[in-house]
């Protein structure tokens, strides 16, 4: 099996915010144009940006302080969860991420929100080093967001990711 060649940063998913992408080796958000995300975070009024950009740029601590606020106030957003599980993975407490994604998971079967649970629980095996759960969730992710005719960005995010982690699994066996 050969690997998809990326021949720029153009090519990489989309992270879902501007100026943001997954790197397709890592399958970790990065910026890549940081003038593009700090136009947007001036423009958003949405605390769960502010706290991933503040991840994205290397300062756990700060995102965690004001990550704790803003789940004081809102605590059953939906975004800001996804945020608190992306922190544990963020600084390497791989085993509460999971436990966070598969909470939210149960809550969100079935629903239009589950292929999201799904490709965030995906990076955070393959984070981990579990390429075959990190595949399976990618697998799911992919079939529910082709299933629910998503938007083409995210079907392709979750096609990367899935390539990416069989890639992982075919090398390692």
């Amino acid at each position: 099996m050969t690997t998809e060649t990326f021949s720029s940063i153009s090519d990489w998913p989309t992270g879902g915010f501007p100026g943001v992408r997954i790197n397709p080796d890592t399958l970790l958000p990065a910026i890549v144009n940081e003038e593009a995300m700090y136009s947007a975070l001036a423009e958003s009024a949405d605390p769960a940006d502010r706290i991933m950009a503040l991840m994205l740029e290397g300062h756990p601590g700060e995102a965690a302080e004001l990550l704790a606020e803003a789940r004081y106030n809102a605590p059953e957003c939906f975004n800001l969860r996804i945020i608190e599980a992306e922190l544990h993975r963020a600084t390497g407490r791989f085993d509460r991420a999971v436990e966070l994604f598969r909470q939210l998971l149960a809550e969100v079967h079935g629903t239009v929100r589950e292929p999201i649970v799904q490709q965030y629980l995906g990076r955070a095996y393959f984070v981990a080093g579990n390429p075959v759960a990190a595949a399976e969730s990618f697998n799911k992710a992919l079939n529910l967001r082709v299933a629910q005719a998503a938007d083409a960005s995210l079907i392709y995010s979750s096609a990367v990711a899935l390539q990416r982690a069989r890639y992982v699994l075919e090398f390692a066996s």
